[in-house]
Formats: structure tokens, C-alpha cells, sequence
């Protein structure tokens, strides 16, 4: 009987043994996945982007809102012909409509004319979301979105997500103050990409599952960027 008892405890042990170097291993792949991911996600969003072909035909532009640049490239892509309208979303509440022409570079025509102002979004859904109402309210399909190059990825996942049959165009506006190569050796440019990538995965999760479940209707994001721009000061 004892023998018995010694036998079966021994069983035991032996089997939680074998589930904790299971967790153990399994915790040791995902953590590869996340560093491996990570390496992937960091070394894409800080290459230098090579020029995507002509983006005139667009219906609108959208700039998500940060560094001063990504307003300006948006205009210049406005003034280019690439949209019809130019709409800015996530302006602070107590920036003026003066403050964001200033920093657009467009003549006051233009401005008046063809930019749109949006103060409701506080975050990158919120971007999505108000872009969607604008492009639904302006019967837009094909955007051109203008963001930060680390910033992107989590854009486009948030706005395939808000938009499904909208066909979405990357322009990524690159902010100076980032290296033009090892990213890594710098802490602070590796933090900030850890952070975004963090961000990105739940936004990414969110989107496989989407296009896996069949919600929506079928959509294209060209992730291609076009002309990438500097960016005088890094904002998310």
C-alpha cells in the first residue's frame, strides 16, 4: 500500500514536472516571437523609405496629428492634387484654426477652401473614428494617410479596423530626432519603438481576427509609403 502511495506521488511529481517545463519552454518561445516581432516591426517602420508611385486620384488626405511636419506634408500633398479635401484629425482643443494654417504653409484661400479641422479624436481610435465620418460625410474612399513612420502601422491597422472597404495610402513622415541608422544603439529611439510596437500588437490582433472572422467587406492598404518627410519634433 505504501509502495503503492510512494509510486503514485512519484507519477505525480513526475507530471507536474513535465507541465512546468512546458509553460517554461512555451513562455521562452513567446518571448522569442515578441523580441523576434519586435526586431521586424523596428527595423521596417526605421528604413528609409523609397518613393510609391504617384498618389494623385486620391479622394482626400488625412493627417493624424503630432509633429508640426506631418501637417505640413499634408498640405503639400493638397497642394500637390493628390485630394480633393485635406482633413487634420486629433487637434488639440485650443489650437486655432490660425495656428494650424500657419504651420500648413497653404494661402489662405486654400485653407479656407479645402482643410477640414477635426477636435474630437484624443487617440489613434479616435483618429480612425473621425476619419471615417468625414470620409463617409464626403463619400471618400481612397485616402492618403500622413503619420510618423513608427506610428503608421498601428494607424493603418486602426483605420482598416474603422474602415474596412476604404483603400488606404501611407505617407510616412520621418522624425528627424530618430537616427538614420542603429536605432538600437540608441536607448531612447529603442524605448519609444518597444512602446509603439506594444501598441501596435492588440491593434494588429484586433485586425487578423476581423479579416479571419469575415467581419466587414474585403479592403486594400497600400502599405508602401510615399515620398517620406523629416519631422521636426517626435509625437505620437
Amino acid at each position: 500500500m505504501q509502495a503503492d502511495q510512494v509510486i503514485g506521488h512519484g507519477g505525480g511529481t513526475s507530471v507536474l514536472r513535465r507541465i512546468g517545463r512546458s509553460i517554461v519552454v512555451a513562455a521562452a518561445c513567446a518571448a522569442c516571437a515578441l523580441v523576434f516581432g519586435f526586431m521586424l516591426f523596428a527595423t521596417s517602420v526605421m528604413r528609409e523609405q523609397a518613393p510609391a508611385p504617384a498618389t494623385a486620384g486620391a479622394d482626400g488626405i488625412v493627417v493624424l496629428t503630432g509633429a508640426a511636419a506631418r501637417i505640413s506634408a499634408g498640405a503639400e500633398l493638397l497642394k500637390q492634387g493628390h485630394g480633393k479635401r485635406l482633413l487634420i484629425s486629433g487637434v488639440n482643443r485650443i489650437t486655432t484654426k490660425h495656428d494650424i494654417e500657419r504651420l500648413s504653409g497653404l494661402d489662405h484661400k486654400s485653407f479656407t477652401c479645402c482643410v477640414d479641422l477635426g477636435y474630437e479624436a484624443l487617440d489613434t481610435v479616435g483618429n480612425a473614428d473621425e476619419t471615417r465620418t468625414w470620409a463617409n460625410a464626403n463619400n471618400y474612399r481612397k485616402l492618403i494617410i500622413v503619420t510618423s513612420s513608427y506610428h503608421m502601422p498601428r494607424a493603418l491597422a486602426e483605420l482598416a479596423l474603422a474602415m474596412p472597404d476604404a483603400e488606404l495610402i501611407a505617407h510616412t513622415v520621418t522624425p528627424k530626432d530618430f537616427p538614420e541608422s542603429g536605432w538600437w544603439l540608441s536607448m531612447r529611439t529603442t524605448r519609444y519603438l518597444l512602446s509603439e510596437y506594444l501598441k501596435y500588437l492588440p491593434a494588429a490582433a484586433r485586425l487578423a481576427t476581423q479579416r479571419v472572422m469575415g467581419w466587414g467587406q474585403p479592403h486594400s492598404v497600400a502599405l508602401q509609403p510615399t515620398n517620406s518627410q523629416p519631422a521636426d519634433r517626435r509625437d505620437g
